[in-house]
């Protein structure tokens, strides 16, 4: 049967095939797969997740695999077993790389199995990530194409020190977003508040990463790339606007020094704001000794931005087991299992409405969770895989963007001048 998967104006239908022949009893098949988790604790509870379906799936048997820590180091390790054959059956792998790894053909489509299954529904997950995951890169559509099931989901949001706020005898962010007054000026000024109060002291910290400095450009109306994301588009007049505004939190000294540790001084109780992503919780939960909580980021001139970070499950091209492997990554899916990840406090579900974030509320009822979930709703774009070009290679190569970033934002380059000239270095990784 014919399945369409609609996603508010996204509606897009896979392609009908016959139907498929799903793992029986007498079937048994041997499964594994693997994610990239930070610690024993997202171990422990992917090991005993696997232990559960396997005891769920008829005739599967489940191996869990726990991958390394390091970002390149998990990609690159996969990549090389798929030449050696080794590569698991599942697996998972963050947003921005899918694009590599369907390039690279050691990813299976899925839009088959999806669409001989009557009980699978796409429209369950942030409408965001099934954007990305359905796009065909043969014709540029969304029809025909399905490369995996978003395990998780995340924004950016400002951690922020109560007591430092306090001290400083200033609004917290959430209080200013209340009562309509949260935007770059305010939050400048506030900055600079929490500065005065000693010289260790800084108002806002943030790491030297793309996430955060991109944030800043689309608030401004600016973009890294251009619409269907083929060519460069930091040479405009709302980038170098952004790229002053960072700036000047440096040159007013109300930030820590871009490319130092931010995180560990906040934990020390030295920053007001801190920008990062739910991924940040629970050390904060284990570590911070004052009173915490987050908030949603200031407009800029073309109003709140922040970005949906994610990453899928998809199958092995190469499986044997190409059925059993679809059930597995349904299961991974599942609204009790991504409850069971997100009750680590590292991200949220992919899985949307109001029963799956109550339920998640409820494991943190301290926290202000709306920070990340009214941008998630509202206003963040999709971590986006580049399918025309090699974003490792625009970024971060030697004289990349990101060292011109931190040279902008450290001062050793005038905004005007990363706008004039930038575009030549990323448009030549196209």
């Amino acid at each position: 049967m014919n399945k369409k998967l609609a996603f508010g104006v996204l509606a897009a239908s896979l392609m009908a095939v016959p139907s498929v022949a799903f793992v029986s009893a007498q079937d048994e098949v041997t499964l594994t797969w693997r994610t990239r988790p930070d610690n024993q604790a997202e171990i422990d509870v992917y090991t005993a997740i696997s232990a559960d379906v396997d005891a769920r799936l008829e005739g599967v048997t489940l191996q869990y695999q726990a991958g390394g820590t390091e970002t390149d180091g998990y990609q690159n390790t996969l990549i090389t077993e798929f030449a050696a054959g080794t590569a698991p059956d599942v697996f998972w792998i963050p947003g921005s790389d899918l694009a590599r790894f369907v390039s690279e053909g050691t990813v299976l489509n899925l839009a088959d199995l999806a669409a001989a299954d009557a009980n699978f529904d796409g429209s369950v997950f942030y409408p965001q990530q099934m954007e990305q995951l359905m796009f065909n890169p043969e014709d540029g559509s969304m029809e025909g194409a399905l490369w995996g099931l978003p395990r998780d989901a995340s924004a950016m949001a400002l951690y922020y020190n109560q007591d430092l706020f306090d001290a400083a005898g200033v609004d917290n962010p959430t209080v200013q977003l209340e009562n309509g007054e949260w935007n770059w000026d305010t939050f400048l000024e506030t900055s600079a508040a929490i500065s005065e109060l000693g010289d260790e002291t800084y108002g806002f910290g943030m790491s030297n990463w793309w996430g955060n400095w991109e944030l800043f450009v689309n608030a401004a109306g600016g973009s890294y790339f251009n619409a269907d994301r083929t060519a460069c588009a930091l040479n405009s007049p709302e980038v170098e606007n952004a790229l002053t505004f960072m700036r000047s939190l440096y040159e007013q000294e109300v930030a820590v020094p871009y490319g130092s540790d931010v995180e560990a001084p906040f934990v020390a109780g030295s920053v007001g704001m801190f920008l990062n992503g739910r991924w940040a919780t629970p050390n904060l939960l284990a570590q911070a000794t004052f009173n915490w909580d987050v908030a949603e980021v200031p407009a800029g001139p073309a109003g709140q931005s922040n970005f949906l970070f994610w990453g899928a499950y998809v199958v092995n091209a190469n499986t044997a087991n190409p059925e059993a492997a679809w059930q597995l990554m349904q299961e991974l899916t599942s609204a009790d299992v991504q409850s069971q990840v997100a009750s680590l406090g590292a991200n949220f579900p992919s899985r949307i409405g109001e029963e799956v974030l109550a339920g998640v509320a409820a494991e943190f009822p301290e926290l202000n969770n709306a920070a990340f979930t009214n941008a998630m709703a509202n206003y963040a774009v999709p971590e986006a895989p580049l399918w025309a070009g090699d974003f490792g290679a625009i970024n971060w190569a030697e004289g990349g963007v990101e060292s011109r970033i931190t040279a902008v934002l450290s001062g050793a380059e005038a905004p005007a001048d990363f706008v004039a000239t930038i575009c030549d270095v990323v448009n030549a990784g196209f």
